[in-house]
């Protein structure tokens, strides 16, 4: 069967006191558009042309922001792991973030289907005082659909590096069927969709405050979410009973912590 295999390269760098575009690359699914933007940093937009992935598929993305750039890479919209009908989807991505540089990773959602199977790992490596902001939503069945899931496969790596030394690593698993091993208190509380936002930067602690003052204004009959911060790194998590109420909460959170709106494929 015919399968997925798509790679996608885009460096940005500072040019004369703009952040501008160095470098692209694209082939198969994977394609970048690069829209234009006023008052904002230099944009990256993420399409995979298959319309989502499933077992078999392979995508890779490597970004490079040079020293002083600053660059928001997202994606078109929510991306789809479909029906497995052997082994795993596997997604890939490596960021470089040079001194003083800012990468923002704020792709949409990530939709889980019944019986579908992913792996995706994302590697980083960040200069001195280099900041990655770095989110990743998934929805594991939609409610306004009325989608049930009774098995999934999922597994998420993050590693970050700053200065060769490992600053920040989170593994998520998900493996059977979400109605068990998300009913826990400690693990969703019957969640069906869930974010992680990482802020990388040596003054992410001073943030803090602010994101928690943020969480306490989420509507606490659908949305929780919590968090903290250590050595450089804030980490704050989301879990909701519905994908579009998480949605919602996350444009208003990342709006405000921010104080900058989010790309405009966010909206559409």
């Amino acid at each position: 069967m015919q399968r997925v295999n798509g790679v996608a390269r885009v460096r940005f760098a500072l040019s004369r006191g703009e952040t501008r575009l160095a470098d692209l690359y694209q082939s198969g699914s994977a394609k970048i558009r690069l829209p234009k933007v006023y008052d904002t940093p230099r944009t990256a937009v993420l399409i995979n042309t298959a319309g989502g992935l499933t077992g078999g598929d392979r995508l890779a993305l490597d970004v490079a922001v040079d020293d002083g750039a600053h660059a928001i890479v997202t994606s078109q919209t929510a991306e789809r792991a479909y029906r497995s009908s052997g082994g795993s989807a596997k997604v890939t991505g490596h960021f470089t973030v040079g001194a003083d540089a800012t990468l923002e990773w704020l792709p949409q959602e990530t939709i889980l289907f019944d019986a579908s199977s992913l792996a995706r790992r994302i590697d980083a490596e960040l200069g001195a005082n280099a900041r990655l902001l770095m989110l990743e939503s998934i929805v594991l069945g939609r409610k306004a659909m009325g989608e049930r899931i009774g098995t999934v496969f999922f597994r998420d790596s993050w590693r970050v590096r700053r200065g060769g030394k490992l600053v920040f690593a989170d593994d998520i698993r998900f493996d059977g069927d979400p109605a068990d091993f998300l009913n826990g208190r400690a693990t969703g509380g019957q969640a069906l969709a869930v974010a992680t936002l990482a802020d990388c930067a040596p003054d992410a602690q001073d943030r803090l405050a602010r994101a928690r003052s943020l969480l306490e204004n989420l509507p606490a009959e659908t949305t929780r979410g919590a968090a903290s911060s250590w050595n450089g790194v804030l980490v704050a998590r989301f879990v909701s009973s519905d994908s579009r109420d998480l949605r919602n909460a996350l444009i208003s959170f990342l709006t405000r912590y921010r104080s900058a709106d989010l790309p405009r494929v966010w909206h559409c």
